[in-house]
């Protein structure tokens, strides 16, 4: 039978009780985490947010009524218990925050009983996570989880904090808008009152805070919903959040000045870790040809090296055939893994077969009979032709170096892929190691050959660099775009671009684009004619706020730092979301299903 807390305040929470308040009487209430009986006493280990205090009954101190309500708690029982604080009677646990200490409980009252639990209410649990996100409510409980999402609630509350005394506004902007084109696909939203027509829930707020620089706001913050239909990964969801800004009158050091600081105001104060800055930057196609990615891992080397040059009159057709339809031959070399048995090189292999490439080539140095190579490919190259390969990548006897021959993109995902993998299995991929590295000038436009026109790599609003403007029309595919990017460990965790406020270059933009003036004013035409207006010259920024607490946190998944995450498959295994509706509901939104 459950009780009434009437008459009951707590005081501490578990965690605040120390040896400071021995002797004193404090009321404190939480879950049972453990129970032990020891026949005259029985000691209950209670958890809160804070962490797990020790309590102990004794019959001599709360009656043969407190004693028998003690015998009778389970784990997840909820009480509220008085005492006194005293010293520990047994051993001191120094794996606790209260470890020296016990509350001599003189009072309890069992506020709500428990089922037993579908699985254990303690870290490191072997659960599977289709379990655990269907009883999330009892996932949160444990330590781990509450520890990331005060974390989480700390970053978002000093960046607030930064961020105002940085003189920027927090505005929210809508969360009904209009669906437009150049991005991920929206969630659409009927509308009851305009028949056939629909709002989009926001990508992001970037059209709003544009408008804001417009409306003269000048410095511009907010930690924003946001919403993409698109597939999941470990570190993607269907609504997240940003971290979103937009600044006036600046350039990209100015946006990257503020910024700096704010990462290192961030991990100062949370994790006590130094930033030095300012943080090294990288040209995009630095990264790409030295990392194979856009957001390389720079915690450890194993760069790409490209051996195009050295390769392309030697007898290996692979070679010889990538470079002649356009493509590049580059490699990594993966140190002291030369004896990596041929079943995990081929694994490798599979693994580059998976990403579109046609097979992997590799040489292991120095792991032959007599110190000789051992590679598939040596009996199509000469002598000298492989001594100077392996010394393209440094090779050393007993290294592994790999190699990939195909296009580009194909080239840069298999090695930039490979090389995550091979650092992930040696090891030196260590949580604790932040470095950040802002990755600039990324290519305006990409090609789209399901589309058959070029689509913006941002969003049609990043400005050109100024040499390149002219390459508009001419060559878009040269063109480099005011677009920098913030890595942190080999994760983006943000982005963003100094803005076109210019209508003529605007212009050029959408026609690049493929759009006509007609269609760029039926999408983008509120923003146009606020441009007519006085628009400032402006940039900004928005980080996922997810994915950055998740390496603060050294999470593995954004999952781990989000409080309701939804599966894999975008639905929500504990509300059973998305669900059906009832046809009055459908008709009022003008909307028939199919069956």
């Amino acid at each position: 039978m459950t009780e009434s807390m009437k008459g009951l305040h707590r005081t501490h929470r578990c965690t605040e009780v120390s040896n400071r308040l021995i002797g004193e009487t404090v009321t404190v209430m939480g879950w049972v985490q453990k129970r032990r009986n020891l026949g005259g006493m029985i000691f209950i280990d209670l958890r809160d947010r804070s962490g797990i205090l020790q309590l102990v009954f004794d019959e001599n101190d709360c009656g043969a009524e407190g004693f028998a309500k003690a015998a009778t708690l389970r784990s997840e029982f909820v009480v509220a218990v008085v005492g006194r604080v005293e010293a520990r009677s047994g051993a001191v646990n120094p794996n606790l925050a209260t470890g020296d200490i016990e509350i001599r409980a003189r009072e309890i009252r069992i506020l709500s009983q428990s089922e037993t639990p579908p699985f254990p209410i303690e870290d490191g649990i072997n659960t599977r996570e289709e379990l655990r996100l269907k009883y999330r409510y009892l996932d949160l409980r444990r330590p781990e989880l509450q520890k990331n999402l005060i974390l989480r609630s700390r970053i978002a509350n000093l960046s607030r904090q930064f961020m105002a005394e940085e003189g920027f506004i927090e505005i929210e902007t809508p969360m009904l808008g209009r669906s437009t084109p150049e991005g991920a696909r929206d969630y659409l939203v009927p509308s009851r009152v305009h028949p056939g027509t629909f709002y989009a829930l926001p990508q992001s707020p970037q059209l709003f805070k544009q408008l804001l620089m417009v409306s003269g706001y000048d410095r511009y913050f907010q930690i924003a919903r946001c919403f993409r239909d698109e597939d999941l990964r470990a570190d993607r969801q269907p609504d997240f959040t940003q971290m979103d800004m937009e600044l006036s009158f600046v350039d990209e050091e100015d946006v990257m000045d503020v910024n700096e600081r704010l990462l290192a105001y961030l991990f100062k104060e949370i994790l006590n870790v130094e930033i030095q800055l300012p943080l090294p930057r990288m040209p995009w196609r630095e990264a790409m040809d030295r990392f194979g990615s856009d957001k390389p891992d720079i915690r450890f080397g194993m760069e790409l090296k490209n051996v195009s040059e050295l390769v392309k009159d030697c007898g290996f057709g692979v070679f010889t055939g990538a470079l002649a339809a356009g493509g590049s031959v580059r490699g990594i070399n993966v140190p002291g893994q030369g004896k990596m048995p041929r079943k995990k090189i081929d694994a490798l292999t599979d693994m580059a077969k998976g990403m579109g490439a046609k097979g992997l080539a590799y040489v292991c140095v120095g792991c032959g009979e007599n110190g000789a190579h051992k590679s598939p490919f040596a009996k199509f190259m000469k002598p000298e032709e492989m001594e100077a390969l392996i010394a393209a990548l440094d090779g050393k006897p007993g290294d592994l170096l790999l190699f990939a021959a195909d296009k580009d993109s194909i080239v840069f995902n298999v090695l930039g892929s490979l090389r995550l993998e091979m650092a992930e299995r040696l090891g030196l991929l260590h949580k604790d190691d932040f470095h950040f590295l802002w990755v600039t000038e990324f290519p305006q436009f990409e090609y789209s050959e399901e589309e058959g026109r070029y689509v913006a790599m941002h969003h049609p609003f990043t400005m050109p660099m100024e040499e390149d403007i002219d390459l508009l029309e001419s060559d878009p595919g040269a063109v480099r775009a005011r677009a920098y990017d913030i890595v942190l460990n080999g994760n983006e965790i943000g982005g963003g671009s100094i803005r076109i406020h210019q209508d003529d270059v605007q212009e050029k933009m959408f026609r690049a684009l493929g759009f006509t003036d007609e269609s760029a004013h039926e999408q983008f035409g509120f923003l146009l004619e606020a441009f007519k207006y006085g628009v400032p010259p402006h940039g900004g920024l928005a980080y996922g706020l997810d994915r950055l607490a998740m390496l603060m946190a050294g999470a593995d998944s954004i999952r781990d730092v989000i409080a309701f995450p939804k599966a894999k498959d975008a639905s929500c295994l504990m509300t059973e979301a998305p669900g059906t509706v009832d046809a009055k509901q459908l008709a009022e939104l003008h909307i028939r299903c199919e069956d």
